[in-house]
C-alpha cells in the first residue's frame, strides 16, 4: 500500500498507508461464539452488544412471556424454538478498560447455530474468525456439540477462550469443571477470573495475578430482569475478606492451587492451542460480561496473512483480498435481497470499488456493501482486515468464493459436509412451479441444503442432502415465508453419500440400494441405503469410484 490517501472508518479517520493498514488491523477482534444448544449463546452475544453500548436494553431468553427475542436471532423459527439455525454478524466498536483511552477496538462477533444440525453453517463462520469464546453451561458442563465444534478450533488452529456461562444456577464446582475440560478435551484451563460464591449464589469474581494472587475483587449487583448493565464494585482484597468473608477465603485458597498446578495464563501457549483462559459468567444477569470482552481485546489473536491455494500467505497489508463464508437471504423481508458475507483479509476496501471474482476470472462491483448488527444494516464506506462485509445481491457469490484486486489470490475453498440426511421436495401446487424453482436455487446457493438432481427425478422433484433433518424444516419455512411457497417433503431411503464419477455412474444406478445424482457443483454422488449395501458392491465390484466425502473437520 503507497500513499497517504484518507478513508473514514465509523467516526476515525484511517491512513491507507501500509502503516496505517496494519495500524487498523491490530485494533481488531473478529470471533466466534461456539456452544451446545440451549448453553446462553445468543443471551451471551445480545449482553456483548450491551456492555458495547450498541444497544440499550438487552432482550432475555426466549419463551417468556412478555420478553423480546435476541437481535441475532431474526428469522421467525429461531424465535419460536429459541434456539439459533443461521449464523449472524454482529459488529460495533468497543473501548476496554485494559487499553489507552484513545483506543478503540473493533469487534467482529460472528453468532453460530448451536444445534448439531446446522454444523455445517458453523464451520464455515470457523474459516471466517481469528478466535472463539467456547461457552459451557456450568450445570451440564461439556456437551457433545462443544466437543466437536472445539475440534473444529484445534483442527484450524484457532484459539479458544472459554466462559463457563450459568453461574447464578446450581451446578458443578468450579474445580470439576476444570478438571472436565482438562481431561476431556486435553486442553490446559487457565483462569483469569475465579467465582466468589458457588454456583447459584454468583456474588462476583476474583482477579487473578501473577502466581494466583487476588488482585481485586469484582462485586457485581443485578438490574432487574438483566436487561440493563450490571453495576460492578471494585474492591481489594481486604475489602473482600469484609464483605463476603468465607467465601472470599475459599476463592483465594482455590485460586493459590491453580497456579501450584500450573493453571495460570501463558500467551505463547493460549496462541499454540495449550492452554484456554477461563472466566466465570452469567449472561442472562450480565456478570462478567465485561471481563469476557476486555479479555478478547487483550489476549486474543489480531488479523494475520492468511494462505492461499498454494499455500504462499496473503499478508494483512497486501492489496484487497476477502473470503465469502456465508450467504443469507430473507433478512430483509421488505426487499427479500441477498447478502454474501465476507471477511476480508487484507487491503482496505472501499464501497464501490471493483473487484475480480476468482473463480470466474469476472470484475465485480460493490457498490452496495454493509455492516450488519442482527438483522439491521448501514452502509459501510470502507473495512478492513478482520472486518465482515455483507454484499448485497451478490448472486454470483457462494461461501468458499475469492475477491481480490491487482495481484490475483484465490484461498482454498470451504469443504463440504458428508450428508446424512435425504429427502425429496416437491411444490404442494403445480402452478407456482416458477416460484418453486427460484426457491430451490436461491437456498441451494446460500449452502441451506445441498441439492441433487437426476434424469429420473427431474427438476420437479430434487433431492435435498443434509447433516441434520432440522434443515429441511429450515427450507421448508424459508419456501414459505420467502417465496410463498407450500412445500412437501418426503423422506428418502438412503442413508450414504458417496463421491463417484461418469466411468461407474451406470453400473451404480443398476444396484438395488443405489441412485446417482449430480450436485449443483457438477459432483456425482451416489447415495446409498446402508453401510452393508456399500460394502457389499465395493467387495464385488471393486473398479467402481466410491470416494468418502471428507468432512470438513477431519
Amino acid at each position: 500500500m503507497e500513499g497517504p490517501e484518507s478513508t473514514e472508518s465509523g467516526s476515525v479517520a484511517v491512513t491507507t498507508t501500509t502503516k496505517g493498514l496494519s495500524a487498523e488491523a491490530e485494533r481488531r477482534r473478529t470471533f466466534a461464539v461456539i456452544s451446545h444448544p440451549d448453553a446462553g449463546k445468543s443471551t451471551l452475544t445480545e449482553a456483548l452488544a450491551l456492555h458495547a453500548k450498541k444497544i440499550s436494553e438487552a432482550g432475555a431468553v426466549h419463551g417468556k412471556a412478555g420478553r423480546k427475542s435476541t437481535v441475532s436471532d431474526w428469522m421467525e423459527m429461531e424465535k419460536a424454538r429459541g434456539i439459533s439455525v443461521s449464523s449472524t454478524a454482529l459488529q460495533f466498536n468497543y473501548h476496554s478498560s485494559e487499553t489507552p483511552d484513545e483506543q478503540i477496538n473493533v469487534i467482529n462477533l460472528v453468532d453460530t447455530p448451536g444445534h448439531s444440525d446446522f454444523s455445517e453453517d458453523t464451520y464455515r463462520v470457523l474459516t471466517a474468525v481469528d478466535a472463539a469464546v467456547m461457552l459451557i453451561d456450568a450445570a451440564k458442563g461439556l456437551e457433545p456439540q462443544t466437543l466437536k465444534l472445539f475440534q473444529v478450533c484445534r483442527h484450524r488452529g484457532i484459539p479458544v477462550i472459554t466462559v463457563i456461562n450459568k453461574w447464578d444456577r446450581p451446578g458443578q464446582t468450579p474445580l470439576e469443571l476444570l478438571d472436565e475440560i482438562s481431561e476431556r478435551i486435553g486442553l490446559t484451563p487457565t483462569p483469569l477470573y475465579w467465582p466468589v460464591g458457588i454456583a447459584g449464589d454468583f456474588r462476583g469474581l476474583l482477579r487473578r495475578g501473577e502466581d494466583g494472587e487476588a488482585r481485586e475483587y469484582v462485586r457485581f449487583t443485578r438490574t432487574a430482569g438483566g436487561a440493563k448493565i450490571a453495576p460492578e464494585e471494585v474492591m481489594d482484597a481486604d475489602a473482600a475478606l469484609a464483605k463476603e468473608g468465607s467465601e472470599w477465603e475459599t476463592a483465594a485458597e482455590e485460586s493459590e492451587l491453580l497456579s501450584a498446578t500450573g493453571q495460570d495464563h501463558d500467551q505463547e501457549m493460549f496462541l499454540a492451542g495449550q492452554t484456554s483462559p477461563v472466566i466465570f459468567a452469567s449472561a442472562m444477569l450480565n456478570f462478567g460480561v465485561r471481563q469476557i470482552l476486555d479479555t478478547l481485546v487483550e489476549l486474543a489473536p489480531p488479523p494475520r496473512g492468511r494462505e492461499d491455494l498454494s499455500g504462499k500467505p496473503r499478508e494483512v497489508t497486501d492489496p484487497f483480498s476477502a473470503v465469502v463464508f456465508k450467504v443469507q437471504a430473507g433478512m430483509d423481508t421488505a426487499h427479500r435481497d441477498r447478502l454474501a458475507f465476507m471477511r476480508i483479509v487484507s487491503g482496505v476496501f472501499e464501497r464501490g470499488m471493483v473487484v475480480t471474482h476468482a473463480q470466474t476470472g469476472k470484475p465485480f462491483t460493490t457498490k452496495y456493501a454493509q455492516t450488519v448488527f442482527g438483522r439491521e444494516r448501514s452502509t459501510v464506506e470502507s473495512a478492513f482486515p478482520g472486518d465482515v462485509v455483507g454484499l448485497v445481491n451478490a448472486t454470483a457469490l457462494a461461501p468458499g468464493h475469492t475477491l481480490y484486486t491487482e495481484k490475483k489470490v484465490e484461498f482454498p475453498p470451504i469443504p463440504s459436509f458428508a450428508p446424512e440426511h435425504f429427502s425429496i421436495l416437491r411444490a404442494e401446487s403445480a402452478g407456482k412451479y416458477k416460484q418453486f424453482r427460484r426457491a430451490v436455487d436461491q437456498l441451494d446457493s446460500e449452502g441451506v441444503v445441498q441439492i441433487l438432481r437426476n434424469d429420473i427425478r427431474g427438476d420437479a422433484s430434487p433431492v435435498m442432502a443434509a447433516v441434520g433433518p432440522m434443515q429441511f424444516e429450515v427450507v421448508a419455512a424459508r419456501m414459505k415465508a420467502e417465496f410463498n411457497v407450500e412445500a412437501k417433503m418426503e423422506p428418502l431411503g438412503y442413508a450414504l453419500a458417496r463421491r463417484t464419477d461418469a466411468a461407474s455412474e451406470v453400473e451404480l444406478n443398476r444396484q438395488r440400494g443405489v441412485e446417482v445424482f449430480t450436485r449443483s457443483d457438477g459432483v456425482l454422488l451416489a447415495l446409498v441405503s446402508d453401510k452393508w449395501r456399500l460394502q457389499y458392491i465395493q467387495k464385488e465390484l471393486p473398479d467402481l469410484t466410491l470416494e468418502p466425502l471428507v468432512a470438513a473437520a477431519d
